[in-house]
């Protein structure tokens, strides 16, 4: 009997054992899981963020390399601030986004192929005969992107002055300093103006690269009486170069920097390089033909360069006293971010670019010329000469980006 009772104790106190054991089992594991799933979780979720990263997909318009490289900066922000970024572009719009941003896709999309008279009373017939052309360039576009998006994701997308790269369920922004595009003439410029904003209503928001207050570099151009029926924010000065510490002593006296559409790139070429011989100052000539790996005669005051990328550029404009460009806009807004004295030339028939160099000759920001009478050594004499003014203006970065974003 002894033996059995002392049995049963021990089978009682196995069994009182055991219940303990899966009772403080069970309430550890349900702790252990009540802290641990909800760590699980967010890690799940923070892979799933990793995945759902936000992707824009910017297209600049192929009239000259400003509106390319004045969506480098453009560019740099949405990095900056997380995003994925695919480009869409070709010719020399695309080789100059590539050497900039050779990590990241570049898709191909046909441009306007837009091509300037030799003349400038002739300029304006050029264009209007060019006309279907343009008109089926921004349908097939148009087509493009539809296709393009049904098969990649794409959250954002940021059209600088192309007007059909828009899509009807996708965010699209569109990029211009021209609100109000000069003609020449006041009733050309209210129907230009009208038919500007025709597109631009098909995009959710307008971004203009200029600063909204009354002290501006565009005037008329960005700030006109009449704005577009559809959102419109000011991105404030869009240049890719960044003011640095100056330079003690400067490398260059000039920096000649050619660009825009031909053959009126090639017709200031040539017009400079018949005085280049005759000037005893040291150059840096710039060309703006990134496709092509052609080779000038060497002066020995002369340093030539077909493309230089943008930080090799930036260092040239700052180790240059004066920069001798086409008054093109975004060219003028790198100028001024520099702080630099500069020589403009308007293209021959652009009145846009005619406006913005007396506008900044009045405002003694730059020294103007015209083309039909350009003399090199001439320029150079009279701008050494000229009374030039400092102008600081709000400068746009991933800052004023984010704050476009979130809409605040």
């Amino acid at each position: 009997m002894d033996f059995e009772k002392t049995l049963q104790e021990e089978i009682r106190t196995l069994i009182n054992n055991i219940k303990i054991n899966i009772w403080f089992t069970l309430n550890f594991i349900t702790c252990d899981l009540n802290y641990c799933f909800p760590l699980l979780i967010q890690k799940n979720q923070g892979l799933e963020e990793d995945f759902n990263i936000p992707t824009v997909l910017i297209a600049p318009l192929d009239w000259g390399l400003g509106h390319a490289t004045r969506c480098i900066p453009v560019i740099k922000a949405f990095l900056q601030l997380k995003w994925k970024v695919i480009i869409a572009a070709d010719g020399q719009t695309k080789i100059l986004l590539q050497q900039e941003f050779p990590f990241l896709p570049v898709e191909h999309l046909n441009g306007y192929h837009i091509r300037y008279s030799k003349h400038a009373h002739s300029l304006l017939l050029k264009i209007v005969t060019q006309i279907p052309k343009m008109l089926s360039a921004i349908k097939n576009e148009h087509c493009w992107l539809a296709e393009y998006a049904q098969k990649h994701k794409i959250d954002l997308i940021v059209s600088d002055n192309r007007y059909g790269f828009y899509a009807e369920k996708i965010k699209s922004i569109f990029i211009t300093h021209q609100l109000q595009i000069k003609t020449g003439n006041r009733f050309s410029d209210f129907i230009i103006r009208k038919v500007n904003y025709l597109f631009i209503k098909n995009f959710n928001e307008c971004w203009v690269a200029d600063t909204e207050s009354a002290i501006n570099v565009a005037g008329e151009l960005s700030h006109p009486n009449h704005m577009p029926p559809v959102k419109t924010q000011y991105l404030g000065l869009l240049s890719r170069f960044i003011k640095t510490a100056a330079f003690p002593n400067y490398k260059y006296d000039c920096c000649i920097v050619l660009s825009g559409p031909e053959p009126q790139r090639t017709i200031l070429e040539k017009a400079i390089l018949q005085d280049l011989p005759f000037l005893n100052l040291k150059i840096m000539l710039v060309r703006g033909k990134p496709q092509t790996d052609e080779t000038l005669p060497v002066l020995n005051h002369v340093q030539v360069q077909n493309h230089l990328s943008g930080t090799a550029l930036q260092e040239a404009f700052e180790q240059s006293c004066f920069i001798l460009s086409r008054s093109g806009y975004t060219t003028i807004l790198e100028i001024l971010s520099l702080q630099k004295k500069s020589i403009l030339i308007p293209t021959p028939g652009q009145p846009e670019q005619e406006y913005l160099g007396k506008k900044l000759a009045e405002n003694n920001l730059a020294y103007c010329t015209p083309q039909e009478s350009f003399s090199l050594i001439s320029a150079w004499n009279t701008a050494t000469l000229f009374p030039y003014a400092c102008l600081e203006l709000p400068v746009f970065n991933e800052k004023v980006l984010n704050r476009l974003l979130s809409g605040t």
